[in-house]
């Protein structure tokens, strides 16, 4: 009886694990967060584009990692990206102009904003890349266009990478740096 009970055990989890492998095969992998996506999932944290003119203005650039090399080149590690941008003001709202995604040579992977989109004060948006989405390499990175009606506190951008490499897990942060244009004094 408990022999029987072993081997009807082992059938069902045979089943269940080829199940599981189908399951994999058939999915289609997790891609970046789908464009146009911004304006439905953080709803709440917006608000209408202010009438009066954009008088101040400013960009992030903001290196991220979806694949690391690791070993000496010979092993990858892929991560998930999650870019966070703070209106970091308590009174005025933030006018997101564009949140571009781009890969190791510089071409545009994605594009995250049909129209500019305003941000509630202290309010947060986000993309997310899945780890199975590799598209943007090495050197991937995103720039995100701001702008506001007056006087603000400069926003906050970050990118958080989370991913694993055998039994170790990773997680790290990139922090978006104001685009500035350097030149003759």
């Amino acid at each position: 009886m408990v022999k029987r009970a072993m081997c009807h055990i082992r059938l069902t989890g045979l089943f269940l694990a080829i199940l599981a492998c189908l399951s994999m095969l058939y999915t289609r992998p997790a891609r970046a967060q789908a464009a146009g996506g911004i304006e439905q999932n953080f709803a709440g944290s917006l608000t209408a584009v202010p009438a009066e003119a954009l008088a101040v203005s400013g960009g992030f650039y903001v290196p991220v990692y979806s694949s690391v090399s690791m070993s000496q080149g010979r092993l990858r590690g892929d991560f998930s990206v999650t870019l966070s941008i703070h209106n970091a003001s308590e009174t005025r709202p933030l006018v997101l102009k564009r949140i571009a995604y781009f890969d190791t040579g510089g071409k545009l992977v994605e594009s995250y904003l049909k129209a500019p989109i305003a941000l509630k004060p202290f309010a947060t948006v986000e993309v997310f890349i899945a780890a199975t989405d590799v598209r943007g390499g090495t050197g991937a990175n995103f720039v995100v266009d701001w702008a506001a009606s007056g006087e603000i506190a400069e926003p906050a951008v970050e990118a958080l990478m989370v991913g694993s490499v055998g039994s170790g897990h990773y997680a790290f942060i990139s922090q978006g740096r104001p685009i500035k244009v350097i030149g003759k004094n």
